[in-house]
């Protein structure tokens, strides 16, 4: 059973009472704080590989930049005494806008992974959308998270693809996320210059290790003999071969709701609604991908316009604070993904470091709403909004 979460001012109380006893936060509350703290406890491969992003990493920086052109206009006498983040996703109501994005491999920075991310999303009633290259099987994390989402990086083999699906809905995942923006992994120069790929020695590779359809051609398991596996999931990883018209093959095998990640382009919302797409994410992979993109946040507006309400939007790549929600909501996203933040969180405290980060960044959205005139999402709208 979920916790309540606290207001805004009731976790600042929170806080300074127990400041008055001598207690200070242990999870730091600035994101570069965070991160440098969650830098200090890791293997630096490790590091690089959650932080990293593609070439010069300059669609890092855009995504963030993106944000600064945009300023919140507070508006004053608006009664909002009582404030109301909650957003209907889906046929359920989420208690704040935000999900937890599919990042791979956590193993690699806390050995509780995905299920002490599981525990903390279970604690604060938010939705948990799981990667495919998890430490962790699904059926795993599905035992631990009261609401799942799976991920889905398609395969080229089709058949391994329908298995993952098949397994995911039959562990009672509410919905499938289908990463279009990584058929093939970006020229990640971190990652390369660490000769570091976590897959390559097994790790996030759980899923994959389980799967009747992946094992189906191997002579011996992966616990016997790891290489011939690795090499498997070296050769069927990613699917450069794929056109709109094949989310029919997905469409055909599940009956839960297809939600498409990593759109950068309004025609290419249009077209993932026309073949199917019951939701769309606006996201480039956290700057990941390709070296050089459009900042997320600016991709928004015209997809919102694109979309026309036909299907809901989430919004991905970037968000680092409460602010950073309220623009994105304002902009259109009916709720945004949290990557990076609890990651690092996860790296600094396991399952209370993943509920510390994810509950400051609700309280700063709650007090964020309010201190704007802002008493339920419904009023976080452009008009809330100067471009700079």
């Amino acid at each position: 059973m979920s916790q309540r979460i606290p207001t805004g001012p009731e976790r600042q109380q929170q806080i300074y009472q127990a400041g008055a006893m001598g207690r200070k936060p242990t999870i730091p509350l600035s994101y570069s704080d965070l991160e440098a703290l969650a830098k200090s406890k890791l293997p630096q491969e490790a590091y690089d590989y959650v932080a990293g992003g593609a070439g010069s990493e300059n669609t890092m920086a855009t995504n963030l930049a993106a944000f600064d052109r945009w300023r919140i206009v507070p508006r004053m006498m608006r009664n909002v005494e009582r404030r109301d983040m909650a957003v209907e996703l889906g046929g359920r109501n989420m208690p704040a806008p935000i999900l937890l994005a599919p990042v791979g491999v956590l193993g690699i920075v806390h050995p509780d992974a995905e299920l002490a991310v599981a525990r903390a999303c279970k604690a604060l009633g938010l939705t948990m959308i799981l990667s495919t290259l998890s430490s962790f099987t699904l059926e795993n994390v599905a035992e631990l998270a009261a609401h799942r989402w799976f991920q889905l990086y398609w395969s080229n083999d089709q058949d391994i693809a329908a298995s993952m699906v098949a397994r995911a809905e039959a562990a009672g995942f509410e919905a499938l996320v289908v990463t279009l923006d990584t058929p093939i992994i970006g020229w990640r120069e971190r990652d390369l210059q660490n000769a570091y790929l976590p897959f390559l020695q097994g790790k996030g590779l759980a899923n994959y290790f389980t799967d009747p359809a992946f094992l189906k051609p191997l002579s011996k398991s992966p616990e016997e003999e790891l290489l011939p596996a690795v090499m498997r999931f070296a050769q069927v990883f990613g699917n450069t071969a794929l056109t709109w018209s094949d989310l029919a093959f997905l469409r055909g095998r599940t009956k839960l709701p297809i939600w498409v990640k990593g759109i950068q382009a309004e025609e290419d919302a249009r077209l993932a609604i026309d073949h199917g797409a019951n939701g769309i994410i606006v996201s480039n992979h956290g700057g990941r991908q390709v070296d050089g993109a459009i900042g997320s946040l600016t991709a928004l507006p015209p997809i919102v316009e694109a979309v026309k309400d036909r299907v809901p939007i989430l919004f991905d790549s970037g968000i680092r604070r409460g602010a950073d929600i309220f623009k994105a909501v304002a902009l259109g996203a009916n709720a945004v993904l949290v990557g990076r933040p609890y990651t690092w969180g996860l790296a600094v405290g396991g399952e209370t470091g993943v509920r510390e980060v994810l509950l400051n960044l609700i309280c700063d959205l709650d007090l964020t709403m309010g201190l704007s005139g802002c008493a339920t999402l419904r009023d976080v709208k452009a008009d809330r909004l100067h471009a700079v």
